[in-house]
Parts: C-alpha cells; sequence; structure tokens
C-alpha cells in the first residue's frame, strides 16, 4: 500500500488566528482587554517569523493556567525606586504583560527624566523580548530589555546544561522605517525551537545541541542540552553574555538565576520566579537626539549598499510580516492538533484556515 501522505500546513489569517487566541485565554479567565494584548502580542510575534515564540506558545500558557502556576488576573504592582528606576511584582501574571507594563513605566520615566530602567520579579514566560524594545522605539526612544529562562544552555566547555537561552534585544527608531531591532537569543537556538522540531518530527541543525552524554547530535528527541552562540569554537561570547544577563535579571531582581529557576515544561504547577530588566532612553537628551531617527535611517541603508545581501537587524522580520500578512501564519500539523485539542477543551470554535 502506498505511503499515507503527511497532513497539509494549514495558513491562518492573522486576525482570525488573533480572535481565537483572545477567545482561548479569555476561556481560562484573563479578562478580555490583556486577553487581546497577549494575543495579539503572539500573532505579531509569528507574523515576524518568529515561531519558537509565537502563537504555539499559546497553549504552554493555557496549560499553566489551568494548572495554576500562572495568574489569569494578577495585581502587578509597580514602586519608583528613584528618579529613573522602579521596581515591578508581576504577581506571577503573564510575563507578556508583565513586560509591556513594565516598558510602558519605563517610557514615562524616560520621558521626564531622560532614562527609565525597570526590574521585575515573580514574572513568566514573556514571549518574543523585542517586542517590548519595540514599544519603546515606535515611540521615538531607544529601548533595551533582557529576560533569563531556566538552565537548558551548556556552559563553554561543558558538556550539561547550566543557564538559560537568556536572550537581550535593544530597538532604535529609524525615519520613515521599522524600528531597528536586535532580538536574540544568547544560546546557539531557542530552547522552543526544539520543543518545536519535537513536536513535528524534524531534526536540527549541526553544532547546536548536545545529547546527555555531551555530545553534539541532531536529534530533537535526544537534546539535553544547548550550545552557547558561537558554537564550540567562540560559545566564550554567548556564555558570557547568558552570564551577564542573568545576573541582570536574576539576582538583581532577588529572584533565582541558572539552574535554580523552575523548568518551563516540567510540573507545570511550579511558579518560575522569573525576572527581566527593561530600560526606555529619551535620544533627545544627547547631541545626537534631534538627528537621531535619521542617522539610523542613513546608516542602515549604507549597510545594505554593501557587496553580498546585506540587511539590518529586524527587516527580515519585516519581510517576513508582510509575506504572512498576504499568505496567512503558517501552521505545522503537530500544532494545528493542538489548536483543535484546545477549541474542544474550551468550547471555542478553532480559526478557520487555508
Amino acid at each position: 500500500m502506498p505511503a499515507e501522505a503527511a497532513p497539509a500546513l494549514r495558513r491562518v489569517e492573522a486576525g482570525a488566528l488573533a480572535a481565537w487566541a483572545r477567545q482561548c485565554l479569555q476561556a481560562v479567565g484573563v479578562p478580555e482587554g490583556d486577553a487581546q494584548t497577549v494575543a495579539d502580542a503572539l500573532v505579531q510575534t509569528s507574523l515576524w517569523g518568529i515561531d519558537s515564540h509565537g502563537v504555539a506558545r499559546l497553549t504552554h500558557y493555557l496549560e499553566r493556567i489551568r494548572a495554576g502556576s500562572v495568574e489569569a488576573r494578577p495585581r502587578f504592582a509597580i514602586r519608583d525606586t528613584g528618579p529613573c528606576t522602579a521596581t515591578m511584582d508581576a504577581a506571577h501574571g503573564l510575563g507578556i504583560l508583565a513586560c509591556f507594563t513594565a516598558m510602558d513605566h519605563a517610557i514615562g520615566l524616560a520621558r521626564v527624566n531622560g532614562v527609565g530602567i525597570v526590574g521585575i520579579g515573580e514574572s513568566t514566560h514573556c514571549g518574543a523580548i523585542g517586542l517590548y524594545t519595540r514599544r519603546a522605539a515606535m515611540t521615538g526612544l531607544i529601548g533595551v530589555a533582557v529576560t533569563h529562562a531556566n538552565s537548558i544552555v551548556a556552559p563553554q566547555g561543558g558538556t550539561s546544561k547550566f543557564l538559560g537561552t537568556n536572550p537581550l534585544s535593544i530597538a532604535f527608531p529609524q525615519a520613515d522605517g521599522a524600528a531597528v531591532c536586535l532580538d536574540m537569543a544568547t544560546s546557539s537556538i531557542p530552547w522552543n525551537r526544539v520543543v518545536n522540531a519535537r513536536r513535528e518530527g524534524q531534526a536540527l541543525p549541526d553544532g547546536v545541541a548536545l545529547d546527555s552524554s555531551g555530545q553534539t547530535t541532531n536529534d530533537a528527541q535526544a537534546a539535553a542540552a544547548l550550545r552557547p552562540l558561537g558554537g564550540p569554537d567562540y560559545g566564550h561570547k554567548g556564555y558570557a553574555l547568558a552570564l551577564m544577563v542573568d545576573l541582570l535579571c536574576g539576582p538583581l531582581n532577588a529572584m533565582p538565576a541558572a539552574d535554580h529557576i523552575t523548568p518551563m515544561f516540567g510540573d507545570l504547577t511550579a511558579r518560575r520566579h522569573l525576572g527581566s530588566l527593561v530600560m526606555a532612553i529619551d535620544p533627545m537628551r544627547f547631541a545626537g537626539g534631534p538627528t537621531l531617527a535619521a542617522s539610523v535611517r542613513e546608516l542602515v541603508e549604507r549597510a545594505m549598499q554593501q557587496p553580498g545581501e546585506v540587511l539590518y537587524p529586524g527587516l527580515p522580520e519585516e519581510r517576513h510580516a508582510a509575506e504572512r500578512r498576504a499568505l496567512g501564519i503558517p501552521v505545522e500539523p503537530g500544532l494545528w492538533a493542538e489548536f483543535q485539542n484546545w477549541s474542544e477543551r474550551l468550547g471555542v470554535s478553532a480559526p478557520p484556515f487555508s
């Protein structure tokens, strides 16, 4: 008998996918406005092509809310600790909401005093960190953000997991264009990419993961740790960056760090106790402020005129978004099965697809 054809990739229109995600979040107790914010953030991340942190993470958030480790209706508490600084208790709410709230407060501080820095504690997974730096850049400010994660990356020279993927982001406003935005993990790849590969039965790229014996593997099921950014020869750079991010997010905010952080995928009833740090800088407090956005534009245009195929940070995401707005967001078979399962569990109609 001929082999059965693999289920087709489905594409879902962004607005329909966001509406479905919002309804799912509301069904587990998230207020409508908060649910819309999280749904829009996840779908925007998928539009950018960052599928490791996009709408694929929704089902995990739903599981944790149902399990009680994430609060559907948290009471955030922000306390100013100086003219430019504040600390935030995220009360175990959805990390996306916490980081948007913190960045908005940092923007307010920066408008008054030139810079705003907010440290966040008692948070949860906050999705793509570039969401928050772009928020600042959209207002004409410079955005900086870091967050950390549980132990899954081996330090340079090590063979087992210790640090998290610990991403960082910096975004600048650009005249007549989207923000120039760095959004990167300090690991070779995000761990959620491994999760996605396991779900879809896909192989991992060469040199990014180690198995339980410390050997390089392409098998997503066998992956026990990631290599730091830079790989076997230059991983000291990613390792050092990850350590600095952990210090900014964990100890600075009185949160645990490295191998003391509760795993994302494990006991879903256990609180995560994550920290983040967001910063907004008003460029008008500096000599180049009045012309900064134009200077950013001029610099990236010169970069793209260099020999070869040169892009600027953030442009690949904008190109992905344009394509996916036109064609729909791709949903792989395994993820679609999860969507159907949750639709049935929550009594929500699954999103239409093509």
